[in-house]
């Protein structure tokens, strides 16, 4: 079992296909008062639009799509845009359209690695439902360096790759269905994270 400690200051999700069933009922499951900002990492096409006033139709924080250099900053949640890479430095995050990884722009690794770079071990990754391998390697480096990890219980996801793939990595991740993963993350603010009971798979 993971070394668990209050004082979370990021929460990065990575997502692929079957995504938005999936974003919904986590973010829709935090609530209002929910301080720890959290980063929505989604595989979509350059022309999707809608994800964020989807979001916000069912959660009661404040969801948008992240500008480059923008403050990061409580009880807000922030989607990577189309097409951009999402880099997370103290206190702001930074766009870049450097080469796709793994064919995907944004990329959850990049995101997560930056974010374990960043803010660790102050840092949870939480890695949904999707159909490749992307989101494991940077889980694996925010647990190395002192982080958090759930994984969606692949039995429960849409589409199982993105997960399994996960939960291979990170073996001490903490994998759990759905719909107990706001549950665990609304428990976390100035306590520790609930023990898991778990067994990654």
């Amino acid at each position: 079992m993971q070394a668990l400690a209050p004082g979370y200051r990021l929460i990065v999700v990575g997502v692929s296909a079957g995504g938005l069933a999936a974003l919904r009922t986590l973010v829709g499951g935090l609530p209002a008062g929910f301080s720890i900002p959290m980063v929505v990492v989604q595989h979509r096409s350059r022309d999707s639009e809608l994800l964020c006033e989807l979001l916000q139709e069912c959660s009661p924080l404040s969801v948008g799509e992240v500008n480059d250099k923008e403050e990061i900053t409580p009880g807000r949640v922030y989607v990577a845009p189309p097409d951009y890479h999402l880099l997370v430095e103290r206190g702001y995050f930074v766009l870049s359209t450097d080469e796709p990884v793994r064919y995907s722009r944004p990329s959850i690794d990049v995101t997560f690695v930056s974010a374990a770079d960043a803010y660790a071990p102050d840092v949870i990754g939480v890695v949904l439902t999707g159909a490749n391998a992307d989101g494991s390697r940077g889980l694996r480096r925010i647990v190395d360096k002192g982080g958090y990890a759930f994984v969606q219980d692949p039995a429960t996801a849409e589409v199982r790759a993105m997960p399994q793939f996960a939960a291979r990595a990170v073996p001490e991740a903490c994998v759990l269905p759905l719909e107990e993963i706001p549950l665990r993350l609304a428990a976390i603010q100035g306590r520790r994270v609930p023990p898991c009971g778990t067994v990654a798979r």
